[in-house]
């Protein structure tokens, strides 16, 4: 799975392994361990629960990168961990 980003882009489209494309809006985007990760929510969900789809973006230069998978489970776990711990610590900042 990868796409190119724009920083200035809202949304992309995600090519899956199976050649299938799902738009999504780029929630946020954080810097973990050295690498950035971007956080994707697909606009085609008819679910009431959102799933959140965790990607690595890779720049290439100044004006051109791409998204791939976290193939590395353990790698994927830390950034979902760390993911949760920014939720927490704003939900902490909102009720404050």
């Amino acid at each position: 799975m990868n796409e190119e980003m724009n920083e200035e882009q809202q949304y992309v489209e995600v090519l899956w392994e199976d050649g299938s494309v799902i738009k999504c809006e780029i929630y946020d985007v954080i810097d973990f361990e050295e690498k950035t990760y971007a956080l994707l929510i697909p606009l085609e969900e008819d679910d009431e629960e959102t799933e959140v789809i965790v990607m690595e973006y890779v720049e290439e230069d100044e004006d051109n990168g791409y998204f791939k998978s976290i193939e590395d489970e353990n790698e994927f776990n830390r950034v979902c961990e760390y993911i949760q711990t920014i939720e927490d610590e704003d939900d902490i900042e909102e009720e404050e």
